[in-house]
């Protein structure tokens, strides 16, 4: 079954994962297939969601890897911080030196972490009935699909939530975003950080898995609060 990719076949995605879940081998994707996702009429404010941020080796899934991951659970209501969760893993492919300076994980912390395999139990479990949410789903979709592709010899793709998305409909693709082009101004950044600023949400460390996830359930929760409402139907919002 074929997935389009854009807005108005948001309410494929149901569908989409009741499909996969009749047609994968791997036991664990099964039972994450299985669990579904909210129908597209569901209002945000009832969905459960899930912040995910990975840290990798470089920008190109099919050369790079992921060296840690984080996931925070969260409603639009609250972040309960004892249930998040971070890993730093060992990539199949080696640390460059640009990717140790910018998020500082080292070649002897990998060398004794863990395979992304041997916690994706784990990882499925945090993911599964519940809505990822993201800062640039392009990353995190990608690596992901590609990096389990890579170990059960079948890929991973389910919706996200792209807070990073949900910015450039703003400041990017709006009647105001193209009329700042044709006065010649520079776009408006749509990064974590510059993100989060303009709802006036504190300055984190960046780079770090954990913090980022952290940092993108914070800014979906002012998103909703400040541009949509807790009744958004969840397909106005999900890729």
């Amino acid at each position: 079954m074929a997935l389009r990719r854009s807005r108005a076949s948001s309410p494929g995605w149901p569908e989409y994962l009741a499909d996969r879940a009749g047609r994968v081998r791997h036991p664990l994707l099964a039972d994450y297939f299985a669990a579904g996702c909210p129908a597209p009429d569901t209002p945000i404010g009832e969905a459960s969601l899930v912040a995910l941020d990975i840290e990798t080796t470089g920008l190109d899934p099919r050369r790079h890897a992921i060296v840690s991951l984080g996931l925070v659970p969260f409603t639009l209501a609250r972040i309960p911080l004892r249930e998040a969760q971070y890993w730093v893993l060992k990539p199949y492919r080696e640390l460059t030196a640009s990717s140790v300076t910018l998020h500082h994980i080292t070649h002897s912390e990998v060398r004794g972490a863990p395979d992304l395999a041997d916690v994706l139990p784990e990882v499925l479990a945090g993911l599964k009935g519940r809505l990822a949410v993201v800062h640039y789903r392009h990353i995190e979709r990608s690596f992901i699909d590609s990096a389990i592709q890579h170990r059960l010899g079948e890929g991973l793709l389910y919706p996200v939530i792209d807070t990073m998305s949900l910015e450039a409909r703003l400041h990017r693709q709006s009647p105001w975003a193209r009329f700042r082009r044709w006065l010649g101004r520079p776009p408006v950044s749509i990064r974590l950080q510059a993100s989060r600023d303009r709802y006036g949400l504190p300055a984190y460390q960046g780079h770090h898995a954990l913090v980022d996830a952290l940092a993108t359930a914070e800014l979906f929760q002012a998103q909703v609060a400040n541009r949509f409402s807790s009744e958004t139907p969840v397909g106005e919002l999900w890729s």
